[in-house]
């Protein structure tokens, strides 16, 4: 099958628009369950009522590994605030209160953040040990309520279709602490801006009543996590500097 050219690109998979529906073809040395779960997922996420694309299928294309959903006409919320830099806040409205609906949902089956968090910071080596060790058990010490985390949300993942905003890209998302899914973002975003993860982390502070303090308590932990990750784009030096800040020496 012939897809032509991307549309995008990401760490694990492209893009494509064919037959006015989205085609999402993973990358050869990921696992043969990684369509499937991703998509697991997604349907979860869409199950619940949230303005998600809908997955029409699973299935190999060109002996790659492939998921086909629902086509969303619009632009990424990203892509608006780069036309419009002036309506930051705006945008980060909008986003905190999709992450907000998000998060007030308490999933049933879905991949349990605390062990995905252990396995990135457990089998990594490149780590010293103190701070493994010191990272483990802080992240033991958490006590919460399971919530619905995306894991990756930031405004790029959010698409404007008229007057409705609709999430992509749910394969990070887990059942976990929205203390956690909130330092994630805020941890994308400063790589960028430190103006706007400040702004970002400001709403959302203010619309739920959480404190910095609280949020803050995840940094090391979803720094590590993030480190794990290898994404080229990110800047390794400044994730390892916010591990050492916050792990005892």
């Amino acid at each position: 099958m012939n897809l032509g050219n991307p549309i995008a690109k990401g760490n694990t998979a492209k893009i494509y628009l064919f037959d006015n529906k989205i085609v999402k073809v993973f990358n050869d040395y990921l696992p043969d369950t990684e369509s499937i779960n991703e998509a697991k997922k997604q349907r979860y996420a869409f199950s619940c009522g949230l303005p998600v694309p809908e997955i029409l299928d699973v299935t190999n294309i060109n002996g790659k590994q492939a998921i086909i959903m629902e086509y969303i006409k619009g632009e990424t919320l990203g892509n608006l605030f780069f036309k419009d830099k002036e309506q930051a806040e705006y945008y980060l409205n909008i986003s905190v209160d999709m992450q907000l609906q998000i998060h007030n949902i308490i999933p049933e089956t879905i991949e349990s953040m605390y062990d995905k968090l252990y396995c990135q910071i457990g089998t990594i080596n490149n780590l010293d040990k103190r701070h493994k060790s010191y990272l483990l058990k802080k992240l033991e010490s958490f006590t919460f309520e399971k919530r619905l985390c995306h894991g990756d949300f930031h405004l790029f993942n959010l698409i404007k279709e008229d007057n409705q905003v609709v999430v992509i890209d749910w394969v990070d998302s887990s059942a976990g602490d929205i203390r956690a899914d909130i330092y994630r973002t805020y941890l994308l975003y400063s790589q960028f801006s430190s103006k706007i993860a400040d702004m970002y982390l400001r709403l959302y502070c203010e619309k739920s009543g959480l404190l910095r303090s609280e949020i803050f308590q995840w940094a090391p932990v979803i720094a590590r996590a993030r480190l794990s990750e290898n994404v080229s784009s990110e800047n390794s030096e400044r994730l390892i500097k916010i591990i050492n800040k916050y792990c005892p020496l």
